[in-house]
């Protein structure tokens, strides 16, 4: 081969292998695109979260009405196309209801008590969760014209007091606050849930109601609080939980997600609830 056939022949060589580079850099690029848009990347459509819709029925504790009604709103504002509905009542009937075969995706009880109804008939999808606990003030007129200022006061003759059945845990914890202090009070009447019990001192049917601290702070100006120490000795734990036949289960997921975040610790903080 003489040096001329020898110098064409590198030069061909050359020219293949860059064409050989530019086309592996050009497949390269082409696989970073493909892979930015690919689901599971950064930048893909996967990593956002997974679009909830329809409705989500949540059964939970009187006393958490204030509070679950604001995280309903911020749940459906986070989630176009969902509806939160609430059935709210004393924790005993509502896990009545889920075992009887209410149809509901989430139940939020004011006692670990109360849950066990539910548990107890395999009717959670998992182990519940406290996310909050609750303790007891006593509730009275504005101004506080009987000046009560002790559970003890609640014993005076003549003072109408309302407490909440015992089968609810506002009523169990008062009655174990009372025992504490070797306290016997019969009052005037026995209310199904504790907003029920409120209710007859804002209405001025009763004098003073033991309930929890939250529904004295919901209240405002229409009741005035009054702090016992043996409250202490009665703080409720209240747990939460996915119903095992929930019929929107991952929207329900989403929503205890909601409750037991930061957002949901804020809300329900300031709405007076302690932190579990």
């Amino acid at each position: 081969m003489t040096r001329s056939e020898r110098r064409s022949r590198r030069m061909l060589q050359v020219a293949g292998a860059g064409a050989a580079a530019l086309m592996a850099l050009s497949a390269c690029s082409s696989s970073d695109d493909s892979s930015s848009s690919a689901p599971g990347s950064s930048s893909g459509s996967a990593s956002a979260s997974p679009k909830l819709s329809g409705s989500v029925t949540v059964f939970a504790a009187a006393s958490l009405q204030e509070s679950f009604t604001e995280l309903g709103a911020e749940f459906e504002k986070q989630h176009p196309g969902t509806k939160v509905t609430f059935n709210f009542g004393g924790s005993d009937t509502l896990a009545a209801s889920i075992t009887g075969g209410a149809p509901a995706d989430v139940f939020a009880a004011a006692s670990s008590k109360t849950m066990a109804i539910v548990t107890d008939k395999n009717d959670t999808a998992g182990t519940p969760v406290t996310f909050v606990r609750n303790q007891l003030e006593i509730a009275t007129l504005p101004g506080n014209p009987d000046k009560v200022a002790s559970l003890k006061d609640l014993t005076k003759s003549g003072l109408k007091v309302v407490l909440c059945d015992k089968t609810v845990p506002c009523g169990a914890a008062a009655q174990k606050a009372l025992e504490a202090s070797k306290l016997e009070l019969t009052p005037v009447s026995y209310e199904q849930d504790v907003k029920s019990a409120l209710t007859k001192v804002e209405l001025k049917e009763a004098d003073a109601a033991v309930v929890y601290k939250t529904d004295v702070k919901a209240a405002g100006d229409k009741v005035e609080g009054v702090d016992f120490p043996e409250s202490a000795e009665a703080v409720n734990d209240y747990p939460i939980a996915l119903l095992k036949n929930a019929p929107n289960a991952e929207a329900a997921e989403a929503f205890i997600t909601l409750v037991r975040s930061a957002e949901g610790q804020r809300v329900l903080g300031e709405a007076g609830f302690l932190k579990p």
